[in-house]
């Protein structure tokens, strides 16, 4: 199956791609990064692990020129996080959120923002769940409260969650989110390790009211090459179609 391209439909509804992966901060092959995220056609990437220290705002600036996108928001100011898009998105508005810090372990962030394809209107959120078990489960009832704060009907997800679907804080989400992967499989499953992928960590969520119609790794889009190169996780690829505005 392919999976559909973005454009706006004739009832005002849009065919929105939308992009998840994480970057290990750009430690890897960032040519085969570049070429990844063009060859997948997205109008919004939410990237985990964007460079966050020494000039990290021209690092993540020229990752989205190379792949004819523009920086949205986030990177340091959301602890990671970072959001992307085409020039087809309007923004409305974007804010960077930092979690509560647990002593010992690293800070997290949300990268947010409300931006609108034509007539649609949609909330994007960016983010990339504690290894700890239990920081992990209240990150995640933190997200879907953020969620709710944004004033928004429809919104998209996309993160690392590091753990998988039969884990608490995946399921938490999938509970009042549509798991990408399970309402319309596309691609591979399959994220972690890129090299090596056995397990599904990295997922994008949308709201009730979104139609999925297709998500999952990209192979076929992508080289394999490059997927192996790029970075240490796989990249998950999303095709929703928002509802427009009423």
């Amino acid at each position: 199956m392919q999976l559909p391209n973005s454009r706006t439909e004739p009832d005002g509804s849009a065919v929105v791609r939308v992009l998840s992966l994480n970057i290990r901060s750009m430690r890897d092959d960032t040519a085969a990064l570049a070429r990844l995220i063009s060859a997948c056609a997205p109008d919004l990437v939410l990237l985990q692990e964007a460079p966050r220290f020494f000039r990290w705002r021209k690092k993540l600036a020229r990752l989205a020129s190379a792949a004819d996108l523009v920086v949205l928001t986030g990177g340091a100011t959301a602890a990671g996080p970072a959001v992307l898009c085409s020039l087809r998105a309007t923004v409305e508005r974007t804010e960077d959120v930092l979690l509560p810090l647990t002593p010992g372990l690293h800070r997290r962030g949300f990268a947010t923002a409300v931006v609108r394809f034509g007539g649609v209107r949609l909330g994007v959120l960016g983010c990339h769940l504690s290894l700890d078990k239990e920081e992990r489960y209240a990150q995640s009832g933190m997200l879907l409260d953020r969620l709710a704060g944004m004033g928004v009907e429809h919104a998209v997800v996309g993160g690392d969650l590091n753990e998988g679907p039969e884990g608490p804080a995946f399921r938490r989400l999938a509970g009042g989110l549509q798991d990408g992967w399970a309402t319309a499989p596309w691609g591979g499953e399959h994220t972690w390790t890129a090299r090596d992928p056995q397990r599904r960590i990295d997922a994008v969520f949308a709201t009730p009211g979104v139609e999925v119609l297709g998500c999952g790794v990209p192979h076929g889009l992508v080289t394999e090459a490059d997927l192996k190169a790029a970075t240490d996780h796989l990249p998950v690829l999303a095709a929703l179609r928002i509802p427009a505005d009423a």
